[in-house]
């Protein structure tokens, strides 16, 4: 090799050698540039990471629902109820032809099933359909039709079985998160999520009598929603959805659900005799339209059975001649515990708070009088098996 060729190549890779020897001090003092002046600019990662914290926190609140959801949902089942119609003069086949449908949810695992009276009303069957879709006959258990309660029983198996998770509504507050789930229109297991609106609300029952304590929530129910839960956050019972308030039939942003309290107290009686026991005073009363028409305010008692309670209190029912004409009126009762009575209803819900054995204050109107008596309250019953 030629001497001055060989001194060439090494100049070359020597020069080689510098540069990158130059290059790697020149990255190196960057990073020691920014390790004491500021970090390199990385402004394309923090707003991802940024956007991705953000993603996740509302994951977070999303996912609470959905979990939610998906377990409340295998209590819920699909009530339809059916009529039979005969086909035919000469075969007299029969059919099930279903009057409507509604909703429910399991109440224990012996297979208790609670809804609205209003959707197994004139019921010649009804069916049943679980979380899994399978459908079994349901027997009627007993009603309460005042408070809109029915409780029906099926014959399924206990793994089938998942019943709701109980709750209170005696501490509810507005605004808090109400969820409805039900089959509204016939669609599937459906979730509507809103708020706790409005407390002691007033509903009336097909009875004709007031429903008292109401929940109103803006959470959207429609028809088939009717006798399907009403859940807080935490997925316990609060309520049975049962009305709305709209004037075109569909949600308006006004239901209401009969507070949870209430159906525990009744469902627990109806599925232990089959009917309701109350506590009461053992009097038949005057109608409130025959009491507002005579410019009476209270409640007139217009019997009092014999060896009742009202009787050992010393209340008076009204005296009638043979003819039907009044000889003399009965009590009328204006307050119970201090708190005034105005009607038939509103004597009803200051009883209902009460059991078998409390003792009340009863105030009574007598010969332009008043008086008050201490009644020790007794057991009255409420035939629940028939439509009322």
């Amino acid at each position: 090799m030629n001497p001055r060729n060989q001194s060439s190549s090494g100049r070359r890779s020597a020069g080689r050698a510098f540069t990158m020897l130059i290059a790697s001090l020149a990255v190196l003092g960057s990073f020691i540039l920014g390790a004491c002046f500021g970090k390199p600019s990385v402004s394309s990662v923090a707003p991802a990471a940024a956007e991705e914290s953000s993603s996740s926190a509302l994951m977070a609140g999303e996912r609470q629902v959905v979990d939610t959801f998906r377990e409340a949902s295998k209590s819920v089942v699909f009530i339809t109820n059916n009529t039979i119609v005969r086909r035919g003069f000469f075969s007299r086949n029969v059919e099930e032809v279903p009057l409507g449908t509604g909703s429910g949810f399991v109440w224990d695992k012996q297979g208790h099933i609670v809804t609205n009276y209003h959707v197994v009303r004139g019921a010649k069957s009804i069916t049943v359909t679980l979380f899994d879709q399978s459908i079994y006959h349901a027997e009627r258990v007993g009603v309460y039709a005042d408070k809109e309660i029915a409780v029906l029983k099926i014959d399924a198996p206990a793994e089938k079985l998942h019943p709701i998770k109980v709750g209170r509504s005696s501490d509810l507050e507005v605004g808090l998160t109400a969820l409805a789930i039900g089959n509204p229109f016939g669609l599937d297991h459906t979730l509507t999520v809103g708020v706790v609106s409005s407390l002691d609300r007033e509903i009336q029952s097909l009875t004709g009598r007031r429903i008292a304590d109401v929940i109103q929530t803006d959470a959207a129910i429609n028809p088939g929603n009717s006798g399907g839960p009403l859940l807080n956050s935490r997925g316990q019972l609060i309520g049975m959805n049962t009305a709305i308030l709209s004037p075109s039939g569909v949600n308006a942003g006004i239901g209401f659900a009969v507070p949870v309290d209430i159906i525990r107290r009744y469902v627990d009686q109806i599925i232990q005799y089959g009917k309701v026991r109350a506590a009461g005073l053992g009097v038949a009363l005057v109608p409130d339209n025959w009491t507002k028409f005579h410019r009476i305010r209270g409640v007139l008692i217009e019997q009092v059975s014999a060896g009742s309670a009202a009787s050992r209190a010393g209340l008076r029912g009204t005296k009638v001649f043979p003819d039907g004409q009044i000889e003399e009126l009965g009590d009328i009762i204006t307050m119970v515990d201090g708190k005034e009575v105005t009607d038939i209803d509103s004597l009803r819900d200051a009883l209902e708070r009460h059991a078998v054995g409390d003792e009340v204050e009863v105030t009574v109107q007598r010969d332009n009088g008043s008086r008050k008596s201490k009644v020790k309250l007794q057991q009255i019953e409420f035939a629940t098996g028939g439509d009322e």
